[in-house]
């Protein structure tokens, strides 16, 4: 048993106190005097360290709060110079929205104020004025009178922010979650403009990127048109030029200051990110930055500069001595706790797995050497239908495997035992307990003990049979599409507008170009092979040109004939642009043989041409007997004189100057005999269509001349109006002269049909310019008589070929006529014409399109002055030709 030993006494300890003190202890036994005596330097160690500790702590937390304070007030300062540029912009366009609502501001005056405004403003990216429509009416850009100034160089600081690469490393989960919410809200601008509509007052954006990149957000200050919201002035801020240009440079140089979002994302720092991992700030304060919360918070940040007041070696070697004889002390409870401590780990780790194992939907599946099962997994019971007890312990044949395919998953299973199962997995059948079957992929790995010793085999097992069941309908899904463009006439081609390679090509256009973009090029061009796209080397250059890729695939086929000379064929071939399956854009070709279908309008256009020429020549065959009796009063007149000359020349009885007279009236009839004759020669000629220049003028008198004979034999007058300084007309004159031709004489057909009196006898044309939404600039020649009128049944079908109204009628004019308009890209239109309820006439009207000027560009047109209107009366069938008089 170790002695007694005395207590010593301190310096501290009263006599009293020493002797209170020495008679507790010497009460004490041996043994636990030997443990106080043990425990008594561990618990000094402990006091004086703890004091130490104590003391350097306080120490530390003072430094501490006085750099947090510090770091506090730099920041409230860069925060108010920010705020005060914020509001004093804020002011000045609050001035700017007065004068724009007050109409003191137009648009040029708006654009100089607005380049005023921003040229030495750094941190404004643009200022626009957008309407309540969100229409852009002014919009002025720093950059298109400045470049903005280069960065100042960052104040010189021993710490980093934190790195771009910590800034990228956002996880996945995050990034969706932020898609996710961008997608179901209005953009960041829309928000702001929505919110400054309704409150009416100036409202801050939150921060977004601009299309350069750029972290911005935007000042809204409503436009108040008496109470009512007319648009807004939109100001778009760089944060990095705020942060740069407005936090003083000794606030940088003491402490860094960034600007981070809602989210703790760093948008812009006064410090340059440093490459590897970020050292997190020690001591931080945030505020907000804009005026209006907007999301924005100003960050300063700041580290201790010290590692403490206590850094001398006499306190570490005090420290290290403590903890060495604590240390000491302790190591036996150290090593038995750790032991505790494993064992908890090792239980705690099993479970874990057991868990892990259990809550999976992958089958798993142990063997050992021989085949026999060690271990299963619920999900591998709940695949198969059995139970655990019903699989440990089992050899193959397994209960699992289908009756017919014993066989064949013996051979797996030997390949599988023997480490030969490919990497990709086995695909297999399994039969559930209740004898239904699904399709299975397993994958192998070997069990290794702790000695690095196989002892067996672990296989995984998952479902396919809903993966295979989609795989098969894709596939099935492929092979029907490519039938079926395999299976098309038309000759299908996509190529890529970057590299010029063709993606895809069916059996037609294989067939007709072979398998090379040449074919491609042709149809897109019309003329040779497309150029192929050589991308820049530069990334920053864009590919395309600055060509929208959205606004390219979003437009609509194109459809264009083209002719291949080398296969002498015409194709319809019909282009869009698409996005490929790898993202690249694609132009898209289907090109369809027209060539017969070519070849019958060709023969069509023949045949039309010969009905234009027939149908002349039956117009000139039912006016035959009026073209007879026009020719028989001039030649009579000339017979008359001849006779009368002829008995005056015998008798001696003419002088000079009548034979003279004489002979130029014979000759002027002569003269108007021959050009009647040319005249209708020059209508029934056959010639191929001509579209040459021609005035309406022109056209109208030579058909008036024509109609004239026919509308004399019928007793019907005419009256024409030309309105004056008409655009020339791009026709054939001799095909829009049978036209107007055709609608006179079923005018003139029509009145004597129906017995009208002379009051009623009398047909009106006319042709003047007129503009419309639909066809544009055209001439109008309408022909208007005062007729019975058409029914309405006819007026249906009366273009219709070989439709006719008259019983002699062969039922072709008309639909000539209609052809020849459309022909000429114009239109034709019948109508009946009533005074009250009774029908008062008919009018035919046609149009053909012509560039007119301002001046022609009215809807109507008033009635033209007498001095303008020329009237053609016709006489009785017997008297002599009248010539056209102007009243």
């Amino acid at each position: 048993m170790t002695p007694s030993k005395p207590l010593p006494a301190g310096p501290g300890v009263t006599p009293l106190g020493r002797r209170l003190l020495g008679r507790w202890w010497r009460r004490q036994s041996p043994a636990r005097q030997d443990r106080f005596a043990t425990l008594a330097p561990l618990v000094s160690v402990m006091l004086f360290l703890a004091a130490i500790i104590s003391a350097f702590w306080y120490l530390r937390n003072e430094e501490i709060d006085r750099e947090a304070e510090a770091v506090k007030r730099d920041t409230e300062i860069a925060q108010q110079q920010i705020r005060l540029r914020l509001i004093e912009n804020q002011e000045q366009l609050v001035r700017m929205a007065r004068e724009i609502v007050t109409r003191e501001l137009e648009a040029p005056n708006f654009l100089a104020q607005a380049a005023r405004f921003t040229a030495d403003r750094p941190e404004i990216l643009q200022l626009s004025w957008i309407g309540a429509d969100r229409k852009v009416r002014a919009r002025q850009s720093a950059f298109s009178e400045r470049e903005l100034p280069p960065p100042p160089k960052p104040a010189p600081t021993r710490f980093s922010s934190r790195s771009a690469q910590q800034a990228a490393a956002a996880s996945a989960a995050e990034a969706a979650a932020l898609a996710a919410a961008a997608a179901s809200r209005p953009s960041e601008a829309d928000w702001a403009f929505i919110a400054a509509r309704d409150v009416r007052q100036p409202i801050y954006s939150r921060p977004f990127k601009d299309p350069a990149g750029t972290m911005v957000f935007e000042l809204h200050v409503p436009l108040l048109d008496r109470g009512s919201f007319s648009g807004a002035l939109v100001v778009e801020y760089s944060i990095d030029v705020l942060l740069r240009h407005f936090v003083p440079a000794e606030v940088t140089n003491r402490h860094a200051i960034a600007v981070i979002d809602e989210r703790e994302r760093v948008i812009a720092s006064s410090v340059t990110p440093m490459p590897g991992p970020a050292r997190a700030p020690a001591l931080f304060n945030d505020v907000p930055l804009a005026p209006a919360a907007n999301g924005l918070i100003l960050r300063g940040s700041g580290y201790r500069t010290s590692v403490g007041l206590i850094g001398n070696t006499l306190f570490w070697m005090v420290v290290a001595l403590s903890v060495l004889t604590v240390w000491m002390l302790l190591g036996t409870w150290r090593h038995m706790r750790r032991r505790s401590q494993i064992q908890g780990a090792l239980v705690a780790e099993t479970n874990f797995r057991r868990a892990m194992e259990n809550s999976m939907l992958t089958g798993m599946r142990a063997m050992d050497l021989e085949g026999r099962v060690s271990y299963v997994n619920p999900a591998f019971c709940a695949m198969t239908g059995f139970t655990e007890n019903e699989l440990i312990g089992r050899l193959p044949p397994y209960p699992y495997w289908p009756h017919d395919r014993i066989e064949e998953n013996s051979r797996l299973l030997q390949q599988e035992l023997q480490g030969r199962s490919p990497a990709g997995g086995i695909e297999v059948k399994v039969m559930r307990k209740n004898g239904t079957l699904f399709d299975a992929r397993m994958y192998v790995s070997p069990l290794v003990d702790a000695r690095g010793h196989q002892t067996g085999w672990m296989t995984s097992m998952t479902n396919i049979t809903e993966a295979k069941r989609i795989r098969d309908q894709l596939s099935a899904s492929h092979e029907r599409f490519t039938t079926v463009l395999e299976g098309l006439d038309a000759a299908v081609s996509v190529l890529s507008v970057q590299q010029g390679e063709l993606l895809f090509a069916n059996r037609s256009y294989r067939l007709w170009f072979g398998a090379d973009a040449r074919g491609h090029g042709l149809l897109a061009s019309g003329a040779g092979p497309a150029v192929p796209f050589i991308a820049e080397p530069d990334d920053a250059v864009d590919g395309l040109s600055g060509l929208p890729t959205q606004e390219l695939t979003s437009i609509g086929t194109n459809p264009r004939e083209v002719y291949a000379h080398p296969l002498d064929k015409w194709f319809d071939v019909r282009s869009r642009y698409l996005q490929w399956t790898d993202g690249r854009l694609a132009q898209m070709l289907i090109a369809t043989d027209i060539t017969a279908r070519r070849r019958a309008e060709e023969q069509a256009s023949a045949q039309a041409e010969k009905a234009q020429v027939s149908s002349r020549l039956i117009t000139m065959g039912e006016m035959a007997s009026s073209v007879a009796h026009e020719l028989n009063q001039p030649l009579t007149a000339i017979t008359n004189y001849c006779s009368g000359m002829i008995s005056r020349v015998k008798a001696e009885t003419i002088q000079q100057g009548d034979l003279v007279a004489a002979l130029e009236k014979t000759a002027r009839q002569a003269e108007r005999a021959g050009q009647i004759i040319h005249r209708i020669r020059a209508f029934v000629k056959k010639s191929e269509p001509q579209r040459q220049p021609a005035h309406a003028k022109d056209i109208v008198e030579d058909a008036v001349e024509l109609a004239s004979i026919e509308l004399r034999r019928r007793n019907v007058a005419i009256h024409h109006y030309v309105a004056q300084r008409l655009p020339v007309l791009k026709c054939d004159p001799i095909l829009v002269e049978q036209v107007l031709l055709n609608l006179l004489k079923n005018a003139a057909e029509a009145i004597d049909s129906a017995k009208l009196p002379a009051a009623r006898r009398h047909i009106e044309l006319r042709v003047i310019p007129r503009h419309t939404p639909e066809e544009g600039g055209v001439i109008e020649f309408s022909v208007t008589d005062m007729g019975p009128g058409l029914p309405e049944e006819v007026i249906n079908r009366l273009y219709e070929a070989f439709f006719s109204t008259k019983a002699e009628g062969m039922g072709i004019g008309l639909s000539l006529c209609r052809s020849i308009v459309e022909s000429h890209r114009g239109r034709i239109k019948a109508q009946n014409l009533y005074n009250g309820s009774s029908v008062a006439g008919c009018r035919f009207a046609f149009t053909l399109p012509v560039e007119t000027s301002a001046r022609h560009e009215e809807t109507t047109l008033p009635p033209p002055p007498l001095n303008s209107r020329r009237t053609t009366v016709a006489p009785d069938a017997d008297a002599p030709p009248a010539a056209n008089t102007t009243p």
